[in-house]
């Protein structure tokens, strides 16, 4: 498969049927549904919020998703849930790129935490993961009761197959997969490795503009969703359910991705990264980075975030009299950041494509000593910033780094070490 097509829009809502009449007109539930499908109501956010907020979508489908056998435990040991019960600690910490091992297994098996936030069973916070996959998951299949997935393929696509279609996901997009929905993860091209935001809060969203107006940021046009599609297989599969922390198996006859047709506000959406309207400035200093916020999860607290979704994206610099790269700062924020592809203008060597940074709150952090003299010598002319694609998971919560994730190999023992030529410069008395 290498086209698929779209119904266009973010969390408005949509009809899509993959056989014609298959979505009842004028009611959701009538007492006989087209086609002797079963009527199926998904809500991921509670019934009575408010209209802008809610997101529910009815499935028209083969047979209901209460056909499954008993679930059991199982696990996934290197998928962990906040709170994480290991000491937090307030060093600077950097990760090499995970390799993918021959035997890494699926989607699901390649999972592996490095920091978590806040507290997955009260439902506030996130977990900021790496997959590595080697193969499809073809008969196997996986829903997310604990939070929402903001999936990023940094090496190799992926086509995601959902209750509600299918999704081609190439490097530098993004795919969200609401909270509760089936799905499966094929590898088109082989092994791949990307990055994971294992929301808890409130649905990522689209932020409010303010004073940018109305065309800034990333638009709703550019967010793509799928159509209905469906397959109706039989035979023996498996599926893996994470609850409250834990993952839990069972097993099935059928695909549960049996769904002709469909109508709501809860569906997976892809967006491509490049769409994004880099806002900048075009006097002097280098802006906060919250102007780069492609989504977000708010919190209780006005304007602080359960999650932000933050990009770097090529742009244009121009700033007059500035230190244009990102300042040397401490922040109440925890800072999760990762490296699709190109470098990220305040690092220079290990923090390659695939490898990821936790900078915790107040934890002092910024360019390296090489970045500093060439950003405080350089002409400054009007630059391009081309080839390269950061992005960062911000969060209010503290994050907790895994004690499996500073045991990996990959863990820069030495990161401390980049900052260390920066020397006094102010003259002695």
């Amino acid at each position: 498969m290498t086209e698929l097509s779209y119904l266009p829009g973010f969390a408005s809502e949509h009809v899509t049927e993959a056989m014609e009449g298959a979505v009842p007109i004028g009611q959701f539930s009538p007492q006989r549904v087209p086609f002797g499908l079963y009527p199926e109501k998904l809500s991921t956010t509670a019934f009575t919020v408010a209209r802008a907020d809610n997101r529910r979508t009815w499935f028209y489908r083969i047979r209901p998703s209460v056909l499954h056998g008993e679930f059991a435990p199982m696990a996934l040991p290197a998928w962990r849930t906040p709170p994480i019960s290991e000491p937090p600690r307030p060093n600077q910490m950097r990760w090499d790129p995970l390799p993918i091992a021959a035997d890494a297994g699926d989607f699901l098996d390649g999972m592996t935490t490095l920091v978590g936030g806040g507290d997955g069973r009260l439902q506030v916070g996130l977990g900021a993961h790496i997959y590595t996959a080697a193969r499809s998951m073809t008969d196997r299949f996986f829903a997310n009761a604990d939070g929402e997935l903001l999936i990023l393929p940094q090496q190799g696509r992926l086509i995601l197959y959902t209750e509600c279609g299918r999704l081609l996901v190439h490097p530098g997009e993004m795919v969200l997969i609401p909270r509760g929905i089936r799905f499966r993860v094929e590898l088109p091209d082989g092994p791949s490795r990307g990055y994971v935001c294992e929301n808890y809060g409130a649905g990522l969203r689209l932020p409010e503009r303010g004073l940018v107006g109305s065309d800034g940021f990333a638009n709703d046009r550019d967010f793509k969703a799928p159509v209905a599609w469906f397959e109706d297989r039989e035979g023996a599969f498996e599926l893996v359910v994470k609850f409250g922390g834990g993952f839990h198996r069972t097993t099935l006859d059928h695909s549960p991705l049996d769904v002709v047709g469909w109508v709501g506000t809860a569906y997976p959406v892809k967006y491509a990264l490049e769409s994004f309207n880099a806002m900048n400035s075009v006097s002097y200093d280098h802006p906060d980075p919250s102007i780069f916020t492609v989504l977000t999860s708010p919190s209780d607290t006005q304007g602080v975030a359960n999650v932000d979704f933050v990009i770097f994206p090529p742009r244009w610099m121009v700033a007059e009299h500035t230190f244009r790269p990102p300042w040397f700062h401490r922040n109440i924020m925890s800072e999760f950041m990762g490296l699709i592809y190109g470098q990220y203008d305040a690092k220079g060597r290990g923090f390659d494509p695939g490898g990821a940074s936790l900078h915790g709150c107040m934890t002092p952090h910024g360019p390296e000593q090489t970045v500093y003299a060439r950003a405080t010598e350089t002409e400054l002319t009007p630059m391009r910033l081309s080839a390269t694609l950061a992005f960062m998971f911000e969060s209010r919560y503290l994050m907790v780094p895994t004690a499996a994730a500073v045991a990996l190999p990959e863990f820069q023992s030495d990161y401390l070490a980049c900052w260390q030529g920066l020397s006094r410069q102010f003259p002695r008395a």
